[in-house]
């Protein structure tokens, strides 16, 4: 109540105001301007009293709210400040709401909005914000006019009304809630029509208005309400993920019927752990933590078996994550099996953002459902299958990651049972891709310790080694998957895997034998090192060694039924070479006796010849080359005295002559040992045996084609006068060869080689094969022709010149013209 003095004040303004209060009614709207400021002045400007503030309110308030249609903005601008301050200032404002709400209601909640200006629009909402924040309770008579204004505003163009708005819905939950849950169904529909606005801001807003009006509604559209919240998730803004987790946190907590929306709600926070942003992360932990001790709590007389006698954490739990607690763990688990069904459905679905949410997902129910994983086991593997084979390397991750987890909770007994047969058969799995079953038991058995996996490890061993899973594909991922599984079991198990030595060694012979791509194959190689270390053996010789009679008894199995696409002729050179190779080692070592290295070099030869149907129908032997010449040829070829030595050095000159006629020898591996191979090759040149003369001649022309243009200036000069001296050899099919080595030896003078800087090598050469041209074998004057013709290319000019001087003399004058006549054409 107003004192009398304020009452007296309040009079002595309403009577000063009144002239200004007539001018309302002009329809100058300057005039009216000036009355409406004139009225503000005297008023919510002056340090009035709050009761004579009171009285002067109830005075002017018809007047004020009959402003707000005033049809100048500038007008209706100043009437919202002036009723605004006064809200703001008298002590009781609720006086004003029996002419206040309808008034806002007729011109924010009509079925168009009156207010055309949006500034003024979100002025009217900030009044009504203020309205609710003074006048709390007492607003509930008036609520029907504060849902038709919300309904209206939260769908208003201007997003700040909108966020005003949103505002506006959490005030009147909190401040009415007894009244606002009977109606606060009807604005679900504006703020969910509004959810997915182009502004972040009133994204955060709507989302946080839509929590509060669930919150205090009967709860019935909750279902309507959280496909919305669900795809906000997704948003890219932080701020909208971190409201979201904050509503669904809260209503976990706190929704009256949440025990029947647990399993819908619990993912949509647990989403939130998997979050990019580490805020969102923790507030999604401590939410979630206090929604555990929640219900623990509140469960307490279910759980005092569980909280008395409370079970260490799996040995293998995961390093560096804190364990849920014991609330937590059995909220999910006693919702997994609702939880299941939806996360099998979302890891299919066609936007890679949902595949990767539901696979992260998925992670984190297992780390809280910890061993009752076991009873979902058979659902989760057809999830993982089709998981592990998606596109999408993030949605592979999580759920090899997963499938981790179920190796540390499971049984080896209980998920080998059930994996194991679709290792063999992955069309039992209703997988399209081959490798999925494989990738899921690669990944578990990581996530599996040594001691649950050594009593099944035979099981393991035979399934991988069965020739329909080590041979079931040549896909590049289905042979890396398998060398995953070798590679996990041997890590996992070390020692252990003796017991298995030869079914993990048939799976890497067989990954061999069918890659492809030689980094598989390096790989492979790799994992048979491991596999030998595993086993404390010297290398893969010993090894091969170690199972030489089970692989060929393996083989030999099956022989009836090869043909030329089986892979058994492979795996037959890939178990021989490494076997064969350090055999034949030692029995060429120099010191043997020489009738059995004749022997094996004639043996060896055979095959070398026809290497691409033999030793290298699979292009591997070029990575054994260096070892057949370093090891096997070039000590033979040094020379001894007494017949059997020189017989066997003519057999390696024959293998070497098919090494480097066989174009299975890489360039660059000729090269680096280059040096050795010719000096040896030159010696071979003065062997008293015509057969090994015309060896190292025909050996010399292949590492001459073998080595185009890349042998350098001091290995080139040296080769030539060794090749001349055999062009006067008593064996015409050695003078022959001698010749053609020559013509290939100019045409293997590159860039590198300095004609000047050479120039008498090469007037030395020229010279000598000039003379030749007067030799009684016609088609030894022939072969010459030719090879000048070749020397012709490299210094016509010197050529041309020695040539003129030798027709002068002459001598061959037929065979000179010959020679001249082809310079000219040049």
């Amino acid at each position: 109540m107003a004192t009398a003095s304020e009452e007296r004040a309040a009079a002595d303004v309403l009577k000063s105001l009144a002239r200004h209060l007539n001018c309302l009614n002009e329809d100058n709207k300057i005039a009216r301007k000036r009355a409406l400021e004139a009225v503000k002045r005297e008023t919510v400007e002056q340090r009035l009293s709050g009761g004579a503030l009171q009285e002067l309110f109830g005075g002017l308030l018809k007047a004020l709210l009959k402003c707000l249609s005033d049809p100048a903005e500038t007008c209706r601008d100043t009437a919202i400040q002036i009723l605004t301050g006064f809200i703001r200032a008298v002590p009781k404002p609720e006086d004003s709401l029996p002419y206040l709400m309808p008034a806002l209601a007729q011109r924010l909640g009509g079925k168009e909005i009156l207010e055309p200006a949006e500034e003024l629009r979100l002025a009217l909402m900030e009044m009504l914000s203020l309205v609710l924040e003074v006048c709390g309770r007492q607003l509930a008579p008036y609520l029907d006019d504060m849902i038709k204004i919300l309904q209206r505003t939260i769908t208003d163009p201007f997003p700040e009304v909108k966020k005003e708005s949103c505002k506006c819905v959490i005030s009147v939950a909190q401040s009415i809630p007894d009244h606002f849950h009977l109606q606060a169904e009807s604005l679900l529909k504006p703020l969910l029509q509004t959810i997915s606005h182009q502004h972040s801001q009133v994204r955060v807003s709507v989302t946080q208005a839509t929590g509060a009006v669930i919150q205090h509604s009967t709860g019935k559209n909750v279902d309507d309400v959280l496909s919305h919240l669900a795809q906000r998730l997704f948003d890219d803004s932080p701020r909208v993920r971190k409201a979201v987790t904050v509503v669904v946190g809260d209503w976990l907590l706190r929704l009256p019927d949440r025990y029947s929306y647990f399993h819908k709600l619990i993912p949509l926070l647990l989403s939130s752990l998997s979050d990019e942003i580490p805020e969102i992360r923790t507030l999604a932990e401590d939410l979630w933590k206090k929604v555990g001790s929640q219900w623990e709590k509140e469960n307490e007389d279910d759980l005092k078996d569980k909280m008395d006698f409370r079970l260490p954490a799996p040995a293998l739990y995961t390093s560096g994550v804190e364990r849920p607690g014991l609330g937590c763990r059995e909220l999910v688990v006693r919702n997994l099996s609702k939880l299941l069904p939806a996360v099998g459905r979302d890891i299919g679905d066609w936007l890679v953002q949902t595949r990767v949410k539901t696979a992260q997902l998925l992670r984190v129910l297992l780390l809280h459902a910890e061993d009752h994983c076991t009873q979902h086991l058979q659902s989760l593997l057809t999830v993982l299958y089709h998981a592990c084979a998606d596109p999408e390397t993030d949605v592979r991750a999580q759920c090899l990651e997963s499938a981790k987890l179920l190796g540390a909770f499971v049984s080896a007994e209980v998920y080998l049972k059930l994996l194991l047969p679709h290792v063999e058969d992955f069309t039992s799995c209703s997988s399209a891709s081959p490798w999925a079953p494989l990738t899921v038991l690669g990944a578990i058995l990581r996530g599996s310790s040594r001691e649950a996996l050594q009593p099944h490890l035979i099981k393991i061993g035979d399934t991988l080694a069965h020739p329909e899973v080590c041979q079931g594909s040549q896909q590049a991922l289905y042979l890396d998957q398998l060398l995953v599984c070798v590679d996990t079991v041997l890590c996992v198990c070390q020692v252990d895997c003796a017991v298995i030595s030869l079914q993990l060694l048939k799976v890497l012979v067989s990954v061999q034998s069918l890659a492809s791509q030689q980094e598989q194959r390096n790989k492979a190689e790799e994992s048979v090192r491991c596999l030998c270390e595993a086993q404390g053996l010297s290398g893969a010789c010993e090894l091969y060694r170690q199972h030489m009679a089970d692989l060929l008894q393996w083989l030999s199995d099956s022989h009836h039924n090869w043909t030329s696409h089986s892979i058994q002729k492979t795996q037959l050179e890939i178990i021989f070479l490494p076997a064969l190779l350090p055999l034949l080692k030692s029995c060429l070592e120099p010191s043997r006796d020489p009738e059995i290295r004749l022997h094996i070099f004639t043996m060896l030869s055979k095959l070398l010849l026809d290497s691409s149907n033999t030793l290298d129908s699979q292009g591997w032997f070029a990575e054994y080359m260096e070892m057949v010449l370093q090891d096997l040829l070039l000590p033979n070829l040094v020379w001894r005295s007494g017949r059997s030595a020189a017989a066997v050095r003519t057999a390696a000159l024959s293998c070497l002559l098919a090494v480097l006629h066989g174009a299975a020898f890489p360039a660059e591996r000729v090269l680096s040992v280059e040096e050795t191979l010719s000096t040896q090759l030159i010696s071979a040149l003065e062997e008293d045996s015509k057969l090994a003369r015309l060896l190292a001649c025909r050996s010399l022309h292949s590492l001459l084609k073998l080595t185009t243009q890349r042998l350098n200036t001091d290995s080139l000069n040296k080769i030539y006068p060794e090749l001349l001296k055999r062009v006067d050899d008593s064996s015409e099919d050695v003078r022959v060869e001698a010749l053609k080595s020559l013509s290939t030896w100019f045409s293997s003078l590159g860039k590198n080689y300095n004609t000047q800087s050479c120039r008498p090598h090469l007037e030395f050469l020229f010279q000598q094969l000039l003379l030749y041209m007067d030799d009684p074998d016609t088609k030894i004057q022939d072969l010459v022709l030719e090879v000048l013709k070749e020397a012709s290319e490299v210094d016509r000019g010197l050529l041309q010149q020695q040539t003129e001087a030798v027709r002068e003399k002459q001598r061959s004058p037929e065979y000179c013209d010959k020679l001249l006549q082809h310079m000219h054409s040049l």
